[in-house]
This record gives structure tokens, C-alpha cells and sequence, in this order.
């Protein structure tokens, strides 16, 4: 019999709707249900993709004795933490602060006031590896909460004393306030540095997570050959060869368990895509001329298989498929001798390490171990026809992989991941010559403007054809940093318009001037028990951090001193958490590199495809401007008859010189182009007049 969940909409929710388990969605019926009777609430986080919250709910959640214990003894409440992420950060930072780590499924106990006094994440059915049983759990806690009422109350106290000054104070750090400066990113740099991993790249041991926010950071502090782009670029290199990357299909998964990027945890989550494929075509613009094509695989897998009708994207693919985690993508060598031609299969074995020992539970995870040039060698190929041979099997095995059981797709619609996959499409478009890129960013975008948008505000989820759930922080900065890239990409003054537009409701609902910082729900958002606010990366990049860098981008564009001193503020209340914990921060200190550096400005006095002036030669110029690597540089421009781009400051005195580019870096302009090749000589010569952040 289905449980309160039936009526939902989240995929994950609805994963538990015929749980034994009388969950109820956050809300205040399950919230008056808990004060009424006086009993504690089991708060259980997780989201669709997520293996470890597959695992728990079939050995406990789907156990009727479990359940038993859980309905007699509390209310249980399922959360999407996708949908809900304000309710996440607070109970994680919860079970973070009582057992110095955090994950999913993450489980929370607290008091009818929504309290944490209790929490872990994944326990088992039965007591191991030094962890108690789940149902063991559940007694203490019950009976903490029936017996010893002093102590339950004091230990909620301490918590929600921590979780008030997360959310208000800055982050301890090394006491140095104020605006960055290059010993900031100078710092960062050696200080990840001490545990970068030189043989396979990434940074600490086992497990190793992409990182791409921090790698898109390391990208900006210098050119290539520089330590910060080295290691960046070299992670991106072991990442594109290893199992964590979907070699038959496209696309990466979630992290590694191993230090090799070997073994990962197989569910493909949309943000981890966008944010790696950007990051690559970033390392590809600084001359790793390798990767390009990886971003364009992993660009094309989310096209493929994770865009929706309305061509915005969907959030997930799982883990799992009939049962067992990553058994779609894992091949045998008789499959493969069953595909592909003797000599094929037994080139693409040797390739991609597949051997009857196999690498995982006795079957294959692809990956590259070996150099590919040093293999076509040994086979007497060339290069080309090595990859073209590879390409042509990787097809076959993809397309008879198609037949097996799919894992669960995730079809809701997140603004904020949204908003990183058309910042991603719209920068690659111009970068790596793929002009479909930025056609499905542009659908994409109108889309979501048209659908999430109402009124002063944007929601948050988009499922079955309907929007839920007040936008966040998070949703504000991605959305609008992917208008600028896509002002940046076409010129169009409506992305200019949108960001405007998103900047302001962006001020309006979050941002506290008496306080000087952003939270990350809106004043008129539900109240929980803090008002939530985290500065740090995870997965994805903050939203103070989004704002910051959407704001630094805005002003250096549009000339908004509104934007460029709250960006300032917010990076200098946190100065000290910038200098302590920089992995962490990776996307605002690339906010602060963008208001601490001088800009590389690129000015059009045109538009691609306008029927005056040249608009190919413009259209070509604004490509070599985007493959110009420089850390700032600012796209800027347009058709000058537009008044929305007649009013930049950038625009003032040139809007008579249609079909010309002007290059400045600093507060040095040189002489006006009309070519790509103009542009090019221009680009080369303003990189000696201004160095990147090195």
C-alpha cells in the first residue's frame, strides 16, 4: 500500500512511496503531526541517483520489522535534497558538526521543532565494520529522546548554536581581512599543491572527486607550463583516461572509490558534466589540445541522453540497473568478441585494459591505461587510424549497450544545474568551433527564463510540467553568469536584458546590506530552522560564490558599480576562509581573480549575422576572441543601432566604427582590427602589455 509519497513528484521521493515506512514529505502536516504528539522526527536526505540511499532503503527501509520501529517510534520524513537543498545544508552541516563528516543518505533525528540532536548518513541492517546496526540506532535514539529529555535538549542546543553562527558570522580563517591581491591566488596554488597527486593526477587519496570547480580556478592562475595549470590540466588528462569517464557512451560519473580514477561510483549527475566539460574546453583553449574533443563527447552525451523535449536537461542518470550498481557499462570479453571482428576485439581489449581477470567484480570498466601513441606504434597504425578503428568499435559496443536495461533517468528540471549546462554549451560553442553548442544553450535558456520565471522571482524545480519550490541563491548566480556567457557567445542584448533583470531580483531577495553577505534562501523563503547560508563548494559551487562571480562579470560588462562593490564585499568578509581552506573556494576565488586582475577587453561594433557592415568577419573575429585564453577576458558589444548595447561604457566613442574590434588590457587600448587575423596579432599583443594572474 502506497505510503504520502504516491503524491509527489521527485523521482526520489517516489523511489519510497511504497515503503512499508509511513514517510511523509517535509511539510507542515508531518511538522504539526511530531508537536502533537510529541515525538521525535527521522529526517532521511537523499536523491535519486544516489547508490548508497539505494542500498539503505532495500536492507532497512523496505524491511517491515525496520519499519515497525520507525512508525511506532517517530515521524519519518523523505527529502529530496535536489529539490530541497536549503533543507540539506543545514541537517548536513548538522550531521557534519556531530560526526566530522557528512554524505548520503544522510539521517537526521530531531526534536518536534525540527532540532537535530542526533545524525550519521548510510547505517547497515546489522552491526559493521565498527558502525551499529540501523535498527540499533533508532533504539537509541527513541529512547534518548523518552528518557533523557535534559540531554537531548542540551545537545540540540549546541547544534543549533553552531548551525546560527555558520549562518551569520564569516568563516575563521587567518585574520586577514580586505580585498585579494595575487598572494591570495599565489597561495591557493601552493597551497593545493602539497596534495596534489603528480601520478594520477587530482589531489589526496582514496576516494577522489572530479573537483572542477577548483580545476576551472587552478585554469586561471597562469599560462601554460604554470604550476597551478599544470596540475589542473593534468587531472583533466587522468580523468579523460580512466573508468570515471564513460568511454562507450560519453559523459563521467559521480567520483572514483580508488585514487586512479579507476573504479567510480556509476551514477551520472548533470552539474559534474557541465562543470568538467567546461573546465576541459578551458584546458584545451590553454594548449591541452586533447581534451577539447573530451568536452565535446561529454557535451554530446548530455544532448543526447539527458536533454528534455523543451531542450532544457534533465538532472540524472542512476547508478543501478537491474538491481546491481554500474552493471550497464561493464563488458565481458566474450561480449565484446561477440561484437566486434577478432582483430578489433582484440585491439580495443588491449586498449581499454578488458581481460578475463577483469578490473571490476571479474568484468571491465574501459579505461586508457597505456599511451595511445605508443600502442598505434606497436600495431604498426597510425595515430588516426588507431582512433578511427577504436571509434568506429566504441559505436558498437554503445549501440549494443542500448539494449540492456537502462538505469533510472532523472527527469526534473533544476534551474541552477541548468543554468551550469548553458553556461558550458554557450562558452564551448565559440571555443571549440561547435556553433549547435550554442543553439542549445540559447533554447535551452529561453525555455527556462519562460517557464521558471514569475513575477519578481524564479522557482527552483521544473517536473511533470511543473514549477515548485522558491529559487534559491544557487539558481540566481548560475542562471545568470550563463546570460552573460551567452551575451559573451552571440552578442544579443536579451541575455543583457535577462541578467539585468536576474541581478536585481538576485539583490532584492537575498542579499542583506546591513549584514554585507548573501543568503542562500530568500527573505520570504519558508522558515527553517536557520536561514541557510554556506560559502563553501561541494558538488557544485555555492551560491555566494556564484553571486560573486556573476556580479564581477556583470560589472566588468555593463559597468554597474552596484555589482562590482557587493562582488567586493563578498569576497572580502570571507578573505580569511579563502586563505585557509582554498580547495573549498574554488569559484570565489575565481570571482576575486576577476575584480583583482586587470580585464582583457574584446569590443565588436557589430553583430554576427547583421545584413551591414561584415557580419562572417565579425561572426569569425568573435570566435578567435573566445579561444583566446586570457583569465578575464570580457566580450563586449554588438549591433551599436541596439540602445540596450549603445549603453555599455565600453561602447562609448566607437558605436560609428562598424565591423571593428577594439582589444584593451588594462587601461591600455591598441589600434582598432577588422580581421580575424587582426584580431589575432592584437590578442597576441595585449598579452605581452598584461599578464595573466600568474
Amino acid at each position: 500500500m502506497p505510503n504520502r509519497l504516491e503524491h509527489e513528484t521527485s523521482p526520489y521521493l517516489l523511489q519510497h512511496a511504497h515503503n512499508p515506512v509511513d514517510w511523509f514529505p517535509w511539510g507542515e502536516e508531518a511538522l504539526a503531526l511530531a508537536r502533537g504528539q510529541d515525538r521525535p522526527i527521522l529526517l532521511s536526505i537523499g536523491y535519486s541517483a544516489c547508490h548508497w540511499c539505494h542500498v539503505m532503503e532495500r536492507e532497512s527501509f523496505e524491511d517491515a520489522e525496520t519499519a515497525r520501529v520507525m512508525n511506532a517510534h517517530f515521524v519519518n520524513i523523505k527529502v529530496d535534497r535536489e529539490e530541497r537543498p536549503d533543507i540539506d545544508s543545514i541537517y548536513m552541516s548538522a550531521v557534519q558538526a556531530i560526526t566530522g563528516h557528512g554524505g548520503w543518505p544522510l539521517t537526521a533525528f530531531l526534536t518536534p521543532e525540527g532540532v537535530p540532536f542526533y545524525g550519521g548518513t548510510y547505517y547497515p541492517p546489522e552491526p559493521r565494520h565498527g558502525m551499529p546496526s540501523f535498527r540499533q540506532v533508532l533504539a537509541a535514539a527513541a529512547n534518548a529522546y523518552a528518557n533523557r529529555r535534559d540531554e537531548v535538549a542540551q545537545a540540540g542546543a549546541r547544534l543549533k548554536d553552531v548551525l546560527t553562527r555558520g549562518a551569520t558570522e564569516p568563516h575563521a580563517g587567518s585574520g586577514h581581512a580586505g580585498p585579494p591581491d595575487t598572494r591570495l591566488f599565489e597561495h591557493a596554488v601552493s597551497a593545493v599543491g602539497r596534495s596534489f597527486d603528480p601520478a594520477h593526477g587530482g589531489f589526496g587519496g582514496a576516494p577522489k572527486f572530479p573537483q572542477p570547480v577548483f580545476l576551472d580556478f587552478l585554469l586561471r592562475t597562469g599560462g601554460p607550463g604554470s604550476h597551478g595549470v599544470s596540475m589542473a590540466t593534468h587531472t583533466l588528462s587522468r580523468m579523460a583516461a580512466g573508468g570515471i569517464r564513460d568511454h562507450a557512451g560519453g559523459g563521467f560519473h559521480r567520483y572514483s572509490v580508488d585514487a586512479r580514477w579507476l573504479v567510480p561510483h556509476f551514477e551520472k549527475m548533470l552539474y559534474d558534466n557541465a562543470l568538467i566539460a567546461r573546465a576541459m574546453t578551458r584546458a584545451h583553449l590553454l594548449g591541452a589540445r586533447h581534451l577539447g574533443p573530451v568536452a565535446e563527447e561529454t557535451l554530446d552525451y548530455v544532448l543526447e541522453d539527458l536533454t528534455s523535449p523543451d531542450g532544457a536537461f534533465h538532472s540524472a542518470r542512476d547508478a543501478d540497473s537491474e538491481g546491481e550498481e554500474g552493471a550497464f557499462y561493464l563488458w565481458t570479453p566474450s561480449r565484446i568478441a561477440a561484437l566486434l571482428d577478432p582483430d578489433t576485439a582484440r585491439l580495443l581489449s588491449r586498449v581499454y585494459d578488458v581481460s578475463e581477470a577483469g578490473n571490476f567484480e571479474r568484468r571491465n570498466i574501459l579505461h586508457l591505461p597505456h599511451d595511445l601513441d605508443a600502442v598505434a606504434r606497436q600495431e604498426g597504425l597510425a595515430r588516426d587510424e588507431l582512433d578511427r578503428i577504436l571509434r568506429a568499435a566504441l559505436a558498437t559496443l554503445k549501440a549494443h549497450r542500448a539494449t540492456r536495461p537502462e538505469p533510472l533517468r532523472d527527469e526534473k528540471v533544476l534551474t541552477s544545474w541548468n543554468g551550469f549546462t548553458i553556461r558550458a554549451l554557450a562558452e564551448a560553442g565559440p571555443a571549440l568551433g561547435r556553433p549547435d553548442y550554442t543553439q542549445a544553450a540559447t533554447r535551452a535558456a529561453t525555455f527556462l527564463l519562460d517557464t521558471v520565471r514569475r513575477g519578481d522571482r524564479m522557482y527552483h524545480v521544473l517536473t511533470a510540467g511543473r514549477v515548485h519550490v522558491d529559487g534559491f541563491l544557487e539558481d540566481y548566480g548560475a542562471l545568470g553568469n550563463a546570460c552573460l556567457s551567452l551575451y559573451e557567445s552571440t552578442l544579443e542584448s536579451r541575455w543583457l536584458t535577462d541578467a539585468a533583470w536576474i541581478a536585481d531580483a538576485m539583490l532584492a531577495r537575498f542579499w542583506s546590506p546591513a549584514q554585507q553577505l548573501f543568503h542562500d534562501a530568500a527573505e520570504d523563503a519558508e522558515p527553517l530552522l536557520v536561514r541557510p547560508r554556506d560559502i563553501m563548494d561541494n558538488a557544485t559551487p555555492s551560491g555566494n560564490s556564484l553571486a560573486a562571480e556573476f556580479l564581477a562579470r556583470s560589472a566588468a560588462i555593463t559597468g554597474s558599480v552596484e555589482h562590482g562593490e557587493v562582488a567586493d564585499a563578498v569576497v572580502a568578509r570571507e578573505r580569511g576562509a579563502l586563505e585557509r581552506y582554498p580547495s573549498a573556494l574554488g569559484r570565489l576565488l575565481t570571482a576575486a581573480l576577476l575584480r583583482a586582475t586587470p580585464p582583457l577587453e574584446v569590443a565588436f561594433v557589430d553583430a554576427p549575422g547583421d545584413d551591414h557592415g561584415a557580419p562572417d568577419r565579425t561572426a569569425a573575429m568573435l570566435d578567435r576572441a573566445h579561444r583566446h585564453p586570457h583569465p578575464n577576458r570580457v566580450i563586449i558589444g554588438g549591433d551599436p543601432r541596439d540602445p540596450v548595447i549603445a549603453a555599455l561604457p565600453g561602447m562609448e566613442g566607437r558605436l560609428a566604427r562598424t565591423g571593428h574590434a577594439f582589444v584593451c588590457s588594462g587601461n591600455t587600448c591598441l589600434e582598432p582590427v577588422t580581421s580575424p587575423e587582426g584580431l589575432d596579432a592584437a590578442l597576441a599583443r595585449a598579452g605581452t602589455l598584461q599578464g595573466s594572474a600568474e
